[in-house]
């Protein structure tokens, strides 16, 4: 990963004048480092579940009445935080099923006692009011389309009629550059997770979400960002009612007492550092 500190101060020292944007849009590289930082402030399991829950708030907020739920959730990360959601939208009220083509689904779906099915299930159009995408994210994939049986399910969900909302970015797009070869989905509602990806900018749906209040402020610091005010309570902010979210209130300065605690210099010092010279010592 390389010039992810472009538009940071050295965080070893971090002086009165270091001013860092209040949101930015990752790229994929980013995201993936970012991701990575998270997994070793908080467990993987724990990081699912906040996104999970965030996604699910969101869809609260967007759908209140669209009652019977379609989780459809993908191999990967993007996946497991769409099996989180499943649940948590069974605690709100809602009607969720999940189809989930692995042969190995997590013990909590089993404990929520939540439908799950390896494809499709039959009359599913007529009986859906909403489908939530957590296919693939930001994952990418060899080739140019999917792997089977996903590539059926992609194909599905982009010839439905139903509403869709997307979890951090519509499968099919490319997290750097927006919809892909073959298009992708085209989501009513964008739910994007921890920060938003640049290949996000394309998005022109009705309502863009963030669900990232979770990420703490010595990540967003180590990355060159600081998210948005949430306000109150909530764990989501829609994107799409801020005038410029990459730029809200201006940039932040910090001062020394914002430096990042000793035990995370290390992710700055295995991301950033110069790459080692070839040339010969003598």
């Amino acid at each position: 990963v390389t010039n992810l500190a472009s538009n940071t101060a050295q965080l070893v020292g971090l002086g009165a004048d270091t001013t860092i944007p209040k949101m930015k849009y990752l790229s994929a590289a980013e995201a993936t480092a970012v991701s990575s930082a998270l997994t070793e402030y908080f467990a993987e399991e724990v990081v699912q579940e906040l996104c999970g829950l965030a996604v699910a708030t969101s869809v609260r907020d967007s759908y209140p009445f669209h009652v019977r739920v379609l989780v459809v959730c993908g191999p990967d990360g993007n996946g497991r935080d769409g099996l989180a959601a499943a649940r948590h939208l069974a605690s709100f009220g809602y009607e969720a099923r999940v189809v989930y083509p692995e042969s190995d689904p997590p013990r909590q779906l089993e404990l929520a006692r939540l439908p799950v099915y390896s494809s499709l299930p039959d009359r599913w159009e007529e009986t859906t009011d909403l489908v939530v995408d957590a296919l693939f994210g930001v994952a990418k994939f060899e080739g140019s389309r999917p792997p089977k049986p996903y590539d059926m399910l992609l194909a599905k969900l982009q010839a439905t009629a139903l509403p869709v909302l997307s979890v951090d970015l519509p499968s099919g797009w490319d997290p750097d550059h927006g919809p892909g070869e073959h298009g992708g989905l085209t989501p009513a509602v964008l739910v994007s997770l921890i920060a938003p990806k640049q290949g996000a900018l394309h998005f022109a749906g009705r309502a863009h979400y963030l669900g990232g209040r979770f990420v703490p402020p010595n990540i967003q610091l180590m990355f060159g960002f600081k998210q948005p005010d949430f306000g109150g309570t909530s764990l989501f902010l829609r994107l799409d009612q801020l005038d410029d979210p990459a730029a809200e209130d201006g940039d932040e300065t910090f001062d020394d007492d914002d430096e990042p605690e000793p035990e995370y210099y290390y992710f700055y010092r295995r991301l950033h550092a110069p790459a080692p010279s070839t040339a010969c010592q003598n």
